[in-house]
């Protein structure tokens, strides 16, 4: 797919735009000037143009929405094993598959060992697992597999791809988002799909302040990023129907201005997503001597403390621990907040636990809102006296 457009009755041949291009995205054919894959619309062919014979066309409505259908989730690895995310990408995409009459695809790209996690996604529902299997894949390199996607978004035109809001997703999306020329709605926390196949998008805006709605209505295909433990979970279904797809590998699909050099694999932690029970200090802890009481809780509950913002910025605790808009989301079977007040920007990402136990001395506190269980009172006080509760019935 090109948005480079060439007036031949301008253009002399010259090689002035071949030369400048960086990626080696443009080639002198027999009938003029041919864009390839590896195009990244720098625009630098367009400034340095002598006859201004290069034109980027970027039309708002120059499309046919019903060329573009399906689903379409990247199934992330890590280390060798599916991200848990794809799971729950696979299952809102099948919601809103069954709605628009849609399939949901899925893509696989790795190293040796890739083809055997595509059976996985075919007991989750998945109709076609598309898998590029290369060397050359065993490690992220963003404009390498930003060209695999394209490659195969290029051929199958789904009408929405969603990927997970990782680290490597939030670098994967935004580059592909740019390659079709179409829109991106980050960190989505909900997905619905209209019945012109416009899926919309909604995600906290504004500080956590209002829930936005997005729609992408005049491009496709629609790109979303979706936190992890936001969404519920695949089914696996009772008949397996899918199929998976070998895709070829061209060598040039390959060349990269990224070398990897080492690669290690980093030390393997529960993460306060992944934790079944979470202790959170918020602002209300005040000192070191109330995180240790909150930690004390946390250890004797075989969970993790986690922070609030304010408590991150204060120096108590670290992002990666940190529950809210600018941290983590997190669907525990238990959180207890302690001293934590409940704005807006921290409930969004933690009403998903199953128990919510609130301590707080302010019977206003917007925290009681959402808890299931409300304890009124003095943290110093309540929490050795929880953590004691506990430690007594591991003895008996």
């Amino acid at each position: 797919m090109s948005f480079l457009k060439f007036d031949m009755e301008k253009c002399t041949l010259c090689g002035v735009c071949v030369r400048q291009c960086p990626f080696q995205g443009l080639t002198i054919e027999s009938d003029g000037i041919q864009v390839n894959d590896k195009c990244r619309l720098c625009k630098l062919c367009i400034k340095n143009c002598p006859q201004d014979a290069i034109i980027l066309e970027q039309k708002s409505d120059a499309f046919d929405k019903s060329e573009w259908r399906d689903f379409l989730i990247y199934a992330e690895q890590v280390q060798g094993e599916v991200h848990p995310v794809v799971s729950e990408l696979i299952g809102e995409a099948r919601k809103m598959a069954a709605k628009a009459g849609f399939k949901v695809h899925a893509v696989l790209a790795g190293g040796p060992g890739t083809r055997e996690n595509a059976d996985r996604l075919l007991r989750w529902g998945v109709d076609t697992v598309y898998v590029y299997e290369h060397e050359e894949l065993a490690a992220f390199r963003s404009d390498v597999y930003t060209d695999v996607l394209a490659d195969l978004i290029s051929e199958i035109r789904p009408c929405s791809v969603l990927i997970g809001g990782t680290a490597l997703g939030r670098s994967l999306a935004p580059r592909l988002s740019t390659r079709f020329h179409t829109g991106l709605t980050a960190d989505c926390t909900t997905l619905d799909i209209l019945e012109n196949t416009d899926m919309v998008q909604i995600r906290p805006a504004f500080g956590g302040n209002i829930m936005a709605q997005i729609a992408i209505s005049h491009s496709r295909p629609q790109f979303a990023t979706v936190r992890y433990r936001v969404l519920d979970r695949a089914k696996p279904v009772e008949q397996i129907t899918g199929k998976v797809v070998i895709r070829p590998i061209p060598e040039r699909m390959m060349d990269s201005r990224i070398r990897v050099i080492k690669a290690e694999p980093i030390k393997r932690v529960r993460t306060i997503e992944e934790e079944d029970i979470l202790v959170v200090a918020g602002r209300g802890v005040k000192n070191e001597n109330g995180v240790e009481l909150c930690r004390k809780l946390a250890e004797a509950l075989g969970g993790q403390l986690a922070f609030t913002r304010p408590m991150v910025e204060n120096g108590f605790g670290d992002q990666p621990h940190q529950i809210g808009l600018s941290g983590r989301t997190v669907r525990p079977k238990l959180i207890i907040t302690c001293g934590v007040s409940g704005a807006i920007q921290f409930t969004t990402c933690m009403t998903g636990s199953e128990c919510i136990v609130a301590i707080n001395n302010d019977p206003e506190a917007q925290i009681f809102k959402v808890a299931h269980y409300c304890i009124r009172g003095d943290l110093f006080d309540v929490v050795p006296a929880l953590t004691r509760l506990v430690e007594n019935r591991k003895e008996d």
